[in-house]
């Protein structure tokens, strides 16, 4: 049995750490699965992925919540199937009452049927049981779709206030974002090459900039249309 640990941020500005903070709390041998990925579809996840083709029954895939294993409700719902079908363990650390685990519970939960006419109601309570189940898991993962969904509604409205009150909402047009290396690069191009006064050839500048020989040359031309 294996135990791991699959954590997933959309953007690269978001922090992995804090989730895999959690699951090492709660399984400290768990082997951490880690994933950026912007998308809501499963095919495009390559880590997440490259576990499911190494998971086998009773290993146990542990998730911080039940929104980064899917932000697709319908997918999310079929992959928890499917691998509960596999025996291999769901957990999610802040939606415990759909683990895996749970779900079993309730199957091995079942009244045992008495072989005589009675046997209707207690198959009907039966199934009324499992579907219970079933709808608590898929409710589940609908909640983290529409949480999603309502945090970009919430980013979209407060960007459309911001840019009604006369804020500036990204980078204005025509202009251009420098690093401190590029202008410190440019600083030594404007005192040292010939082409602006100075002494220094390309290479001898491009050596003193400490730039790949492609920024050099763009930096040369970003000085000269000044």
């Amino acid at each position: 049995m294996r135990i791991y640990g699959y954590c997933r941020i959309s953007t690269g500005k978001q922090n992995i750490e804090r989730q895999v903070r959690n699951i090492q709390s709660a399984f400290p041998e768990a082997v951490i699965v880690k994933e950026v990925y912007t998308g809501t579809k499963f095919q495009g996840r390559k880590e997440l992925d490259k576990m499911l083709a190494k998971v086998q029954s009773n290993d146990i895939i542990v998730f911080d919540s039940v929104s980064r294993m899917s932000r697709n409700a319908e997918e999310g719902f079929q992959l928890y199937e499917e691998l509960f079908h596999k025996d291999v363990s769901l957990v999610f650390l802040k939606e415990p009452h759909i683990n895996t685990g749970t779900y079993k519970k309730a199957i091995g939960n079942q009244i045992s049927l008495t072989g005589d006419k009675v046997d209707y109601i207690l198959e009907g309570i039966n199934r009324y049981l499992m579907e219970l189940a079933k709808e608590q898991i898929r409710l589940a993962f609908e909640q983290a779709e529409k949480e999603v969904a309502d945090l970009h509604q919430r980013t979209k409205e407060g960007i459309e206030t911001a840019r009604l009150n006369g804020k500036q909402i990204g980078q204005r047009k025509g202009t251009t974002y420098e690093t401190k290396k590029a202008a410190a690069a440019k600083q030594v191009i404007r005192q040292h090459n010939k082409a602006f006064g100075g002494s220094l050839n390309d290479i001898e500048t491009m050596k003193l900039a400490g730039c790949s020989r492609k920024s050099y040359y763009k930096y040369k031309k970003e000085l000269s249309s000044l």
